[in-house]
């Protein structure tokens, strides 16, 4: 039970980025690649704090040139510059179905490699939970899907990918997290200086970032980091599917997005999904 409700309370947390960065870079509050270097900043301050407050130490030359937070930091900084730039032109609920989709088959085909492989119960909740995600999501009318804007959304499920089988093998979760993030605030500088971030800030969006990096990243991913070592590849894998949904719901519940059947079916396939993975592996 306890796991369940940290594993609910770190979906909950990721989708909640979602939700900020959408009131902030799509209200006009802050640039996409701003947003996303405030985000790893504020995160960075606030896990240095409490590993402090803790007794931690994390300023040593040993971890962060160890090779697991060089990874790690440039796992994260792939996600976060993919998403930012990908989310200027890409539909954020196609978006979200690329981004989690190759998170997915990332974590499905290192497990495999890993000698972790999946078993029918969790392929079969892997297919329901995708079919429920893309038919939530998937546009209603023909739209041309924007490639580039797609191949950078692909990266960013990749980064998130390694970012999560990285952290399997993470001794100290806050540590790590603290670390990561830390180098993927330097490493995301160049990104802003090629794409020409940083032009647009207002309080409001600074605040939003700040929440977003400080509480929902810095120490949702910290927990998640927590839980990942306790969870297969697989049902971790499919779990995040649950992200997307969520997002959407809390985009109509707090900036008003409309809400519908289609929304109510595909997210209760999701859940369904999820369930499958859980329940089926525990069965002979």
């Amino acid at each position: 039970m306890r796991l369940f409700l940290l594993v609910c309370l770190t979906m909950l947390a990721f989708a909640a980025n979602s939700v900020l960065g959408r009131a902030a870079i799509g209200g006009g509050y802050m640039d996409a690649t701003g947003f996303g270097l405030w985000r790893l900043v504020s995160g960075a301050v606030i896990l240095a704090l409490l590993c402090r407050m803790r007794g931690l130490q994390i300023w040593r030359a040993e971890r962060f040139l160890r090779p697991s937070s060089l990874w790690g930091g440039a796992a994260l900084t792939l996600y976060m510059a993919g998403f930012t730039l990908a989310y200027q032109d890409l539909d954020a609920g196609l978006g979200a179905l690329v981004l989690f989709g190759v998170v997915q088959i990332s974590m499905f085909l290192w497990g495999a490699v890993r000698g972790s492989h999946p078993t029918v119960g969790q392929v079969i909740g892997a297919v329901v939970a995708f079919s429920g995600l893309a038919y939530v999501i998937w546009p209603q009318e023909g739209v041309g899907v924007p490639l580039v804007a797609a191949f950078l959304m692909g990266l960013s499920g990749l980064g998130w990918g390694i970012y999560s089988l990285l952290g399997r093998g993470a001794g100290e979760p806050l540590v790590a997290t603290s670390v990561n993030f830390a180098w993927s605030s330097v490493m995301m500088l160049p990104v802003l200086m090629l794409a020409g971030g940083g032009t647009v800030l207002t309080p409001y969006g600074a605040a939003l970032a700040v929440v977003s990096g400080a509480v929902t990243s810095g120490l949702g991913y910290a927990l998640w980091y927590q839980v990942l070592p306790r969870v297969e590849p697989a049902q971790a894998a499919t779990i995040q599917l649950s992200v997307p949904v969520l997002a959407i719901v809390g985009g109509t519940l707090f900036l008003g997005e409309p809400v519908g059947l289609r929304l109510v079916l595909g997210s209760l396939g999701v859940l369904a999904g999820i369930a499958l993975v859980i329940w089926l592996p525990r069965r002979r």
